[in-house]
């Protein structure tokens, strides 16, 4: 349930990328054109579009890594987090070790993260290998150590791009349960996916991004309802 505060507003933002070319000549490509909407506090908001529509961007610019080019991104004082797997991982070093490095660039406090150092190991599965250096890992470990360390997380606000379940088949079912207990325990989150099937059971209200420019903000069972008649139209 939300108590309509708003918590971010964006209003026609777009953000423009520089893309160099041969010799010293550059074009210019918007990633994001005129994006509108609203989040509110306690919200789970889905955002939906094809490839290359903006959407990755967008997370960006509401976990303020980026600033848009024109137009307001206003977020009224709430701290935003975009769940990364596997950030600032340093192959040499033990899992031990790239969980405080991990922690650290993901904003957390080194106190707090010893203090979950034993259950971000136990929730990992990985055992002895946590004191291993990570270059010993297969992908599915590392992935595991990535998100038993961006799981700890607890901003205002969780921006969360496609990641749900990772790792082996009984890990990613672990992940994903834990995953939507997150998302459905009142906390505000934005989440950027291809599978409808998920944004329709998580979000009450979907943002429909087409070619950089929102196409249609409202409840996610009418949102869907347009994209889907619009894809329709795109195969023919």
């Amino acid at each position: 349930m939300t108590d309509q505060s708003i918590v971010i507003e964006a209003k026609n933002v777009g953000c423009c990328y520089v893309r160099r070319n041969r010799g010293f000549s550059k074009t210019q490509f918007w990633a994001l054109k005129n994006v509108s909407f609203k989040l509110y506090k306690g919200e789970s908001l889905g955002v939906i579009g094809r490839n290359g529509a903006g959407k990755s961007t967008l997370l960006l610019l509401l976990a303020g890594i980026i600033n848009p080019d024109k137009g307001v991104m206003e977020n009224f004082g709430y701290q935003t987090s975009l769940l990364s797997l596997q950030v600032g991982f340093i192959p040499y070093l033990t899992g031990r070790e790239n969980t405080i490095l991990s922690g650290l660039t993901l904003g957390l406090e080194k106190r707090f993260i010893m203090g979950k150092m034993e259950i971000i190991k136990n929730f990992s599965g990985l055992e002895d290998f946590f004191e291993l250096p990570i270059n010993s890992y297969s992908q599915g470990m590392q992935a595991r150590l990535g998100f038993s360390i961006a799981f700890q997380l607890d901003p205002d606000v969780l921006l969360i791009d496609e990641v749900l379940g990772v790792g082996d088949q009984v890990f990613k079912k672990k992940s994903e349960e834990k995953m939507r207990e997150k998302i459905q325990s009142n906390k505000t989150v934005v989440l950027v996916s291809h599978d409808t099937i998920t944004i329709r059971e998580l979000c009450k209200r979907t943002v429909w991004i087409e070619e950089g420019v929102s196409r249609m903000e409202d409840e996610t069972d009418l949102v869907l309802k347009e994209y889907f008649e619009f894809l329709k139209t795109q195969t023919r």
